[in-house]
């Protein structure tokens, strides 16, 4: 990038919810390096200080705090924290705070219900408080960026809470379209499928392999193959496109 060249993010704020880590810190990173003032939010505030200095390394204004995305207070709290650094604005919101990594695998007779709760309380109820807390401070021409799942088209067995919950991640994404494109704001999701995150290493043996001979590209999903993902949709290539669900799972499925 030449020194006349403005980045493609200049002046414009992003929210990463779940930023501490995995996919979470990777789209900040991501945000950073094409020169968006990036807000790091997550529950483990040391992990999102840390997504932030290495923001700052990329040269990016970087602010981190603490958030419960089931928490209507800590939510509205963190909103207007953002809209302060953005300078009365949150052009982004990336919603990617999930419960992933701890949540049991079990046949559905067997889920406990309050894990049951847990999972729908920080996958679908978060992004929509969140996206609520922002809604205020959206532009016209604001983006709305929601994680769901590649599991949700192809049904995974003993996991149906967390299913269910990426699944309604789609469904809010088709209803937010709908109300917040009167204001020319877009609402997408993104359904990575098995990505080489600290969580997804943990959860399966051989992981590095895990899926590859089911894809189209034989290779396993990196963070950075879902942070282009995230970039497209909050940049100005992705402006007529709304409500829609792009699976990036290297072709593992065909939706």
């Amino acid at each position: 990038m030449s020194a006349t060249t403005t980045p493609e993010g200049h002046d414009r704020t992003v929210l990463v919810t779940g930023a501490a880590g995995g996919l979470g810190r990777a789209f900040a990173l991501g945000f950073a390096a094409r020169g968006y003032r990036v807000a790091v939010a997550d529950l483990d505030l040391d992990g999102a200080e840390e997504t932030a200095r290495l923001a700052k390394d990329l040269g990016a204004e970087a602010w981190a705090g603490r958030v419960d995305v089931t928490d209507e207070t800590s939510v509205a709290e963190l909103a207007a924290a953002v809209a302060e650094l953005g300078r009365g604005r949150i052009d982004v919101v990336v919603n990617n705070a999930a419960v992933y990594a701890s949540v049991t695998r079990s046949p559905f007779e067997e889920i406990d219900p309050a894990e049951w709760d847990l999972v729908m309380g920080v996958n679908l109820k978060g992004p929509w408080l969140v996206t609520r807390a922002c809604s205020p401070y959206l532009p016209e021409g604001g983006r709305v960026v929601n994680l769901s799942s590649a599991t949700v088209h192809s049904g995974s067995e003993n996991w149906a809470h967390y299913v269910a919950s990426k699944g309604g991640v789609i469904a809010l994404t088709r209803v937010l379209a709908k109300e917040l494109g009167r204001r020319s704001i877009s609402v997408n999701t993104i359904a990575p499928g098995f990505t080489l995150t600290e969580a997804s290493l943990g959860l399966v043996e051989g992981a590095e392999q895990y899926g590859v001979d089911r894809g189209a590209l034989r290779r396993s999903s990196q963070p950075e193959d879902v942070v282009g993902a995230a970039l497209f949709l909050a940049g100005p290539d992705s402006s007529f496109i709304s409500g829609q669900t792009l699976v990036v799972d290297g072709g593992r499925q065909f939706v």
